[in-house]
């Protein structure tokens, strides 16, 4: 007879598959569910703090009052936005729901914190010149880029080569906010520059090929259905980081985008240089594209569309930003 663990043969006994991690099994679920990494990132930081401020207890074990307990600690304590707040009743509704598989009744009936509705921060044409002049390569192209066609930070920092239409004007957005596709224009002065910058990545993409590597990350599956695809050169980003990386996500070694936080401090610095009050963001450029079409007569539907807003509502915001001052109302005091 063996000894206990063995089986007939001596040979050690099957074991039981271990069970995966918590946090594991979020990431897994997040990513089966196509979420960003910058929401993945987010929404694991939120568990993590909700587990760690009730004893690091399995979140089976809690409920409506911990969960509760948790986000009003967010408002009162830490006096969060309630834009933060709802995220993180988004991560725990995720966990309960997607990971843990259960049905709460008590967490779908939480009410979310109401946003308060705020004005966005515009630069006028002035600002915005007065701004790019104090910025140079490639910040200064992302920049520009941003206040030309509107998108959003990461829409731009994350297009492809192949998305840039210079035959027709236009830039194709993919899995733009919310999974979906749009275009928007491409700036007429921004043309050689930005062929430029595309005959670098691509020189960059040739060296990285030469050295075995050049295989970009492509989205959802499209990597098993198309395997040459990643080493293409449409498929690399235009903007691409000056060096390789891991990458988080499968941890091969490939080039990533231009990094967000090098042009936000390059739009601190240029700010600063050119004598402007106002906060100035990423965001700030996409605003003033939207307002100055405004200005310019543009109708609120075709700005929706380049904007990519799901309804015309969150993009009527912009007719109350000119409706501020000398846009709208004439002061008694002029008259």
């Amino acid at each position: 007879m063996g000894y206990a663990g063995e089986n007939e043969v001596g040979a050690p006994a099957a074991r039981r598959p271990q069970a995966p991690r918590l946090m594991d099994e979020v990431r897994r679920r997040l990513r089966l569910n196509h979420y960003s990494l910058r929401t993945e990132q987010a929404y694991t930081g939120w568990i993590r703090r909700f587990i760690l401020a009730n004893g690091k207890r399995h979140p089976r074990e809690l409920g409506g009052a911990e969960v509760e307990r948790f986000l009003s600690g967010l408002a009162v304590d830490g006096e969060v936005a309630a834009s933060t707040q709802n995220q993180a009743l988004s991560a725990l509704l995720f966990l309960y729901r997607q990971v843990l598989k259960i049905e709460l009744p008590w967490l779908q009936q939480m009410a979310r914190a109401k946003r308060p509705r705020r004005l966005p921060s515009v630069l006028s044409r002035d600002e915005v010149t007065q701004l790019l002049a104090m910025m140079d390569g490639r910040a200064w192209l992302v920049a520009s880029l941003l206040y030309g066609t509107g998108m959003r930070l990461m829409e731009c920092l994350r297009l492809r080569i192949k998305d840039i239409d210079f035959a027709r004007n236009e830039i194709l957005i993919r899995d733009g906010k919310g999974g979906k596709d749009r275009h928007t224009v491409l700036p007429r002065a921004l043309i050689d520059p930005l062929q430029r910058e595309i005959d670098r990545a691509r020189r960059l993409h040739a060296r990285d090929l030469a050295e075995g590597f050049g295989r970009a990350r492509l989205p959802h599956a499209l990597a098993r259905k198309y395997p040459r695809a990643a080493s293409e050169p449409g498929w690399q980003f235009a903007f691409p980081s000056a060096r390789r990386s891991r990458d988080p996500i499968d941890g091969c070694e490939r080039r990533h985008h231009f990094d967000d936080a090098v042009l936000a401090r390059s739009l601190r610095q240029a700010r600063t240089r050119s004598g402007i009050m106002k906060p100035v963001s990423a965001h700030t450029l996409r605003h003033s594209f939207a307002t100055h079409l405004l200005e310019a007569g543009y109708d609120l539907r075709t700005i929706q569309e380049l904007l990519g807003h799901k309804d015309v509502a969150t993009t009527q915001i912009y007719t109350h930003v000119l409706n501020r001052g000398g846009h709208g109302v004439l002061s008694p005091l002029d008259r």
